[in-house]
């Protein structure tokens, strides 16, 4: 379990085919605590397991499916990624539940300033669309965000100074591939009504 506040970014050090998956290895800057081998990592939102671990870099399997669905299958050396250690208890929540389970993909439509912010807007299926409720919480490359406006066929999201300076959102471009979870209220009010199709 996840809260979606991004810890740090990672940068992609290597990218290995193994079978229909691959294996990643993500360099990192020094964390307060060691990363252990078995332990759960987000990497752009999406859960992975640290198969090898060093003092600056993990090592993690990536199933097909995970790549399928998420901007993993995407990612080439150098890349950066945004990376956030499972909670332990006790831990803040500072944004909201993430799983760290992926719904799908989203792209960046369009950015436009306002003040200090900027508006991103994602354009998303109809299947994901279902779980975006308008003030509600989405998770997006794994980081927390609030669903400022909502359409047919996508919804915005504002990010401040802060969260472009500090993920890899600093950088984003129109175009790019964007990892959702709808919040996972949203998938359980999905799964009563019936409308929740995987």
């Amino acid at each position: 379990m996840f809260t979606g506040i991004i810890e740090t970014r990672g940068d992609v050090r290597e990218v290995a085919v193994r079978g229909e998956g691959s294996r990643l290895k993500i360099g990192y800057p020094a964390w307060d605590s060691p990363v252990a081998e078995g332990e759960s990592i987000a990497v752009n939102g999406v859960c992975l397991t640290a198969a090898q671990v060093g003092a600056d870099a993990a090592v993690f399997d990536v199933l097909k499916e995970t790549l399928d669905r998420t901007n993993l299958g995407g990612l080439a050396v150098g890349a950066g990624v945004n990376l956030e250690r499972s909670l332990r208890v006790g831990d803040r929540m500072g944004g909201h539940f993430v799983t760290g389970h992926v719904d799908g993909i989203a792209r960046v439509q369009g950015m436009r300033p306002v003040g200090d912010d900027i508006i991103v807007r994602l354009a998303c299926s109809e299947e994901l669309m279902r779980g975006v409720v308008m003030k509600g919480s989405v998770a997006c490359d794994g980081i927390s965000l609030t669903v400022a406006e909502i359409g047919k066929d996508g919804f915005a999201v504002h990010i401040i100074p802060f969260t472009r300076e500090e993920t890899t959102w600093g950088a984003l471009c129109e175009g790019d591939a964007v990892n959702i979870e709808i919040d996972m209220l949203g998938r359980y009010v999905q799964k009563y009504t019936g409308t929740l199709n995987s």
